[in-house]
């Protein structure tokens, strides 16, 4: 069995993060071009949160929350939330491979904008899917934030 690092995390697998072990029960893979990112759907109990796994230059890990937040194509260049104002920071078009819960979306594409608020610290990401618009609050951590252990599969 492959050694589990935040870019080959399976759905079965349990993440550990902030004392909380949580099960991978979702994943989606963005595809740009010859760029792809990851998108973990981390469930315990009721609750559910996102990991975001990139390697830019370095890794690049962060935890999203959906959140209520209306926004619509064209993407504007400032969001506000809880006080914050967001600049947009990218945009661009992506296709999808959904797997577990997530497997509903393979072979969608979507269109993304990626947002940072003026102080660096948090991040606002909203991608729309054909009608649905999602946005999605978060913010940086570390790899040593987070453990994983593969699943029985």
């Amino acid at each position: 069995m492959k050694e589990r690092t935040p870019l080959n995390i399976q759905v079965g697998d349990i993440v550990n993060y902030d004392l909380v072990d949580y099960e991978v029960v979702g994943k989606i893979t963005y595809r740009e071009h010859a760029y792809e990112w990851f998108g973990y759907q981390l469930l315990e109990g009721h609750s559910t949160i996102w990991l975001s796994a990139e390697m830019d230059d370095e890794l690049e890990l962060g935890i999203y929350r959906t959140i209520k937040l209306p926004v619509s194509k064209p993407f504007p260049d400032t969001l506000e939330y809880e006080g914050k104002t967001y600049h947009k920071d990218g945009e661009g078009d992506a296709r999808v491979v959904g797997e577990g819960r997530s497997a509903n979306v393979n072979g969608q594409s979507i269109s993304y904008a990626d947002y940072i608020a003026d102080d660096e610290t948090d991040y606002l990401s909203v991608e729309a899917w054909g009608s649905d618009t999602e946005v999605s609050h978060g913010y940086d951590i570390e790899p040593y934030d987070i453990k994983i252990i593969a699943g029985s599969h």
